[in-house]
Formats: structure tokens, C-alpha cells, sequence
């Protein structure tokens, strides 16, 4: 077995062929954050993205991506950003995990959303968590029965919306695929505002991020695109979402609606509409990643597993990594598993917002921010 590290950018056309067989082969790896187009994309803009090319026999047998940071602290490729990593390779190769990290001049690799049950990683995970997904392989119609089936009260109360909105503020239209960049800057300007208001750290401030998401939005291929929805009432935008996809599958990314029209829950009007948008253009799933929200729950007709763990090599970047990560993740693994904490954290964050939003309004007087009336 041999283990050579390389930049995503210097792979060729063999290699970025072989990546793209072994993700098709194996259904785990049907998710577009594990796509080789992904991991070019995000080495354009970062340097410290690399991935080892793992070889056996003269045949490369799998690729792992990831980011390298200071004191050879290890996190998955995207880290925050990302729903989903782990290692693309043939089902049954199983490496000794820490001769990986020792290839990878890595000490320590954290992972929290890892492709559950790879034989590499398997002895080193610590909780595995189920990841709600929209099931179209037996068609939109038997989704939306399973949808009704999880809660027929939730679905009528969009409907219901769903016919308000059009009524009281124009006829619906649904776009998919919008090619459109000034789209783009909306729905990016709206999720701002909403990480603002909810007492989130805006990601679009930094500006590498931005542009990760408009080279994303330039992908157009059969295997690998990234796909811009819009919902309009007349010709008025109100929730739309941007998502990456593979031939088959849709993964949740960065959905945002106009709070203007929150009474109506535009944002889980939209998750209908771009559902059945989904289901005709042929994708058998839309991926809406772990925890969260709870709309998740009714709108799922199957889940995925990922799962959370570690691995380190004996060091002492290793100890402190230990001592500054671990409480913090089974702080977040708490919160997260308890509906009630859930919407407390999610409460305490969002009066931060508030608090911000007053500050920045006196600091500005003549600037004018729009509160929620609702939430979707």
C-alpha cells in the first residue's frame, strides 16, 4: 500500500476518473461534498487543502481529502461548511488509521459528519447520527404520502399558506436551475441577514466563501452541479435555497427566505415545491444533513448515518487539541439531541441577534432592519 499527498489541483485526468468511478460505485459516497470537483474548487481558494492518493498494487484504491492547519491539526475537507467527508475508495479498504495521519503529517483529525462504517475510520467513532433525507426513488407522489403520513396537520398548514401567499401576493412560480448570479446574491443577501439575526457568524463576510459559492454556481455538469432554486410570488422573490448535486443526489446548503413574507412560511413552501422540482429532474434524493431544524421530521422518508469521532497520534498538539475540542462537541452532541435545549440555544442565539441588530441601529440611526414575522 502505498500513500502519496498531493494537492487536489495537480490529480489528473486518470485520477479525477478513478475518483469519480469509485464514488459511483459505492452508494455511501453519493454526495457532491465528496465529489473530486469539490475538492479542486476548494484548493483554488485555500492552502492548506491536500489529499492523499492511497494506492495498492499500482491501482489507486481511494483518496482521502482534507485540510492540513497549523501544528499538523487535521479537519475534513470544507470543515464547517460542509455536511458530509470521508474516505472515497472501494468498500472494503481498511488502512491503519494513524499510518494515514503519519502520511498526512497530521497529529490529530477530527471528523463530525464522516460517511458512517468505513472500515479505516469505524474503531474511531464515538456517535453516529442519523441524517433526514427526502426519498423520491418510488416517485414524488409516494413521498409526499410519507410526508403526510409523519404529520397531515403540518402539511395542510403549508398548503393552506401556500395558497395565501399566491392569492394575497401574486401567483406562485418556482424556479429551478436558475443560471441567473443577481438570484444568487439574494438569496446570499437574505441568509446574511438571517445569521445576523439569529446570533449566527455571518460565513458570507468572508470573502473566499462567497466565491466558492459563485464557482459552485458555474458547475453545470452531468455528474456535478451546483443548483440555485427560487420561489417567486409574481415576480417578487421570496424563499429560495442553493444546494450542490450529483446525477442522483441534492444535499441541503444554503437555504433563506424574505422575512417580509414570513407569515406564510415561504421557506417550507419552497422545501415542497423544489422537492417535486427535484423528483422530475431525476435526482432519487435531496440530503438535508444531520440535526437542526424540526421540519426535518415530517418532511423525511428515510435517513443516512454520519458519524463523529477522533483520532490522534501521541503528541502534545494532540493533548491540547483534546482538551480545547472534546467538551465543546459533547456540549453540541447534548444540545442537539434534546429538542427542548435545541430551541433554548436557539433562542439565547437569536436574542444575541437582536441585541446586535439594536446596537448596530444606533450606531446607524438611519438604517432600517426588517424583524421576522414568522419562521419557516
Amino acid at each position: 500500500m502505498n500513500i502519496q499527498v498531493v494537492r487536489p489541483r495537480e490529480l489528473g485526468d486518470a485520477e479525477r476518473a478513478r475518483w469519480r468511478e469509485l464514488q459511483k460505485a459505492d452508494p455511501s459516497l453519493d454526495n457532491p461534498f465528496l465529489s473530486v470537483e469539490f475538492a479542486v474548487a476548494m484548493d483554488r481558494l485555500r492552502d492548506y487543502v491536500r489529499v492523499a492518493v492511497i494506492s495498492d498494487g499500482g491501482r489507486v484504491a481511494g483518496f482521502f481529502p482534507y485540510e492540513r492547519h497549523s501544528f499538523g491539526i487535521g479537519k475534513p475537507l470544507g470543515g464547517f461548511l460542509t455536511t458530509c467527508h470521508g474516505l472515497i475508495s472501494t468498500p472494503d479498504l481498511k488502512l491503519d488509521a494513524k499510518a494515514l495521519l503519519r502520511a498526512c503529517k497530521l497529529s490529530v483529525f477530527d471528523f463530525d459528519h464522516l460517511v458512517a462504517g468505513q472500515p479505516t475510520f469505524a474503531p474511531y467513532e464515538m456517535d453516529v447520527r442519523p441524517a433526514p433525507v427526502m426519498d423520491f426513488t418510488s416517485g414524488f407522489e409516494a413521498w409526499i404520502e410519507q410526508v403526510k403520513a409523519n404529520s397531515p396537520k403540518n402539511l395542510k398548514t403549508v398548503r393552506y399558506k401556500e395558497r395565501k401567499l399566491g392569492r394575497e401576493q401574486g401567483e406562485l412560480r418556482f424556479e429551478w436551475a436558475s443560471a441567473d448570479p443577481e438570484v444568487l446574491r439574494t438569496l446570499l443577501n437574505w441568509k446574511s441577514d438571517q445569521y445576523r439575526r439569529t446570533g449566527r457568524v455571518d460565513r458570507f463576510a468572508q470573502p473566499w466563501i462567497v466565491e466558492l459559492t459563485d464557482m459552485m454556481h458555474a458547475e453545470k455538469s452531468s455528474d456535478f452541479a451546483g443548483v440555485l432554486t427560487m420561489l417567486y410570488a409574481g415576480d417578487v422573490p421570496v424563499a429560495g435555497h442553493f444546494g450542490l448535486r450529483t446525477a442522483t443526489t441534492l444535499v441541503g446548503w444554503f437555504p433563506a427566505y424574505d422575512t417580509e413574507f414570513g407569515r406564510y412560511s415561504p421557506g417550507i413552501v419552497h422545501h415542497l415545491q423544489m422537492a417535486e422540482a427535484a423528483a422530475n429532474d431525476g435526482l432519487h434524493m435531496v440530503d438535508m444533513g444531520k440535526g437542526g431544524k424540526e421540519y426535518k421530521d415530517w418532511l423525511k422518508s428515510g435517513v443516512l448515518y454520519v458519524a463523529e469521532g477522533r483520532i490522534s497520534r501521541p503528541s502534545a498538539t494532540a493533548a491540547v487539541h483534546w482538551m480545547g475540542r472534546t467538551p465543546l462537541n459533547k456540549a453540541r452532541t447534548i444540545v442537539m439531541d434534546r429538542p427542548s435545549l435545541y430551541r433554548a440555544a436557539d433562542r439565547v442565539l437569536k436574542g444575541f441577534g437582536r441585541v446586535r441588530t439594536s446596537m448596530q441601529q444606533q450606531e446607524s440611526p438611519n438604517s432600517v432592519v426588517k424583524e421576522p414575522s414568522g419562521a419557516s
